[in-house]
């Protein structure tokens, strides 16, 4: 299995089933520190450089939370504009001096490839928190994971799933990860919904049939009765040329109740990377959804900090030993049970 001790996390192209699993298993075990019924502090005095050089809240965030919930310290660059790289600094020399300040590092850059040319100079393990339209792998891992969660809520498994991706999947990292991550599994089901000029990448629908799953590729919403998983996407916006081509497609595939009652079962599961565009002639994933029990992109943001944390402790290799510094919690939570 892969030795995550030291490791950067680049590339969901780095895992397979069982070390897929091996995170899982992790993240299981850090529910109790999320949920402040335990505190604990394995990474008492280790400090996370937390680099953003593109605008993020839910990602960004939650990197800094999971490290803090380990007991952590952050440090965090927000904005090219705030960082050396502003300067013509390289990454590499980047890498070189913020990493001799950090036990680890989280990073997002607009360019792909960027994370892991900026790793290449790093003297601590890079976690790559979303590079241009590439990968943003840990979205991907705490997608698969909440997956798993509620499909065995409903007696399922991925294997043998039916999972419809709606909107923009060419530039939506997000969708590619997962992709690649599906193709670890067996016997999957996918319906690929998006205009013809936002359809998912060859190469991905290419691995995906090579895996041996289904992949149907259409430009409309249509006869998903029998869907397991609908993962709808916002039209991503900032990797278009202009406002006004991104336009051509916003609010292309709305998702409500009334259109989820007609083409999905009572229990498919609602997912959606966030954040939701809900401005009027957007709207993608509307607030009449809120109350339904289905909807699961709040359990899914959650997941992303059990993820995150399993992954720091298995990076700084401390998985083992988070129980031996943990205590209770003294101040008022209800978390557990909202």
């Amino acid at each position: 299995m892969m030795n995550f001790t030291g490791a950067n996390i680049l590339s969901v192209d780095q895992f397979n089933r069982e070390a897929i699993e091996h995170i899982f298993r992790i993240a299981d075990l850090m529910e109790p520190y999320a949920h402040r019924r335990k505190r604990t502090r394995v990474l008492d005095g280790a400090i996370l450089g937390n680099l953003f050089f593109e605008p993020s809240t839910r990602t960004r965030v939650s990197f800094g939370t999971a490290f803090n919930l380990l007991g952590g310290e952050v440090r965090e660059t927000t904005g090219m504009e705030s960082s050396a790289l502003a300067k013509g600094e390289s990454l590499f020399d980047t890498a070189r001096v913020l990493s001799s300040y950090s036990d680890v590092i989280a990073m997002r850059h607009p360019k792909a490839g960027s994370v892991a040319e900026f790793a290449e100079g790093s003297r601590v393990p890079v976690i790559n928190g979303g590079d241009g339209d590439n990968e943003h792998p840990t979205q991907a891992l705490l997608d698969l994971y909440t997956i798993e969660k509620e499909l065995s809520d409903h007696g399922c498994r991925i294997d043998g799933m039916h999972i419809c991706m709606i909107g923009d999947l060419k530039y939506g990292r997000t969708v590619h990860s997962l992709s690649k991550l599906l193709c670890m599994f067996t016997n999957i089901r996918l319906t690929l919904v998006s205009p013809p000029e936002l359809a998912m990448p060859g190469y991905i629908v290419d691995l995906l049939t090579n895996a041996g799953h289904q992949v149907q590729q259409v430009n409309e919403l249509a006869g998903s009765l029998d869907t397991d998983i609908v993962y709808q996407t916002r039209i991503q916006q900032e990797r278009f040329t202009s406002l006004d081509e991104a336009d051509k497609y916003r609010g292309r595939f709305r998702l409500n109740s009334e259109i989820y009652t007609k083409h999905y079962k009572p229990n498919t599961v609602i997912m959606h990377p966030l954040p939701r565009d809900s401005r009027a002639e957007a709207n993608e994933l509307d607030n009449d959804l809120n109350q339904n029990p289905n909807l699961a992109i709040f359990r899914q943001a959650d997941n992303g900090v059990l993820i995150r944390m399993a992954l720091f402790a298995a990076t700084l290799g401390v998985e083992h030993l988070v129980s031996r510094y943990d205590t209770d919690v003294i101040w008022y939570s209800d978390k557990a049970n909202s």
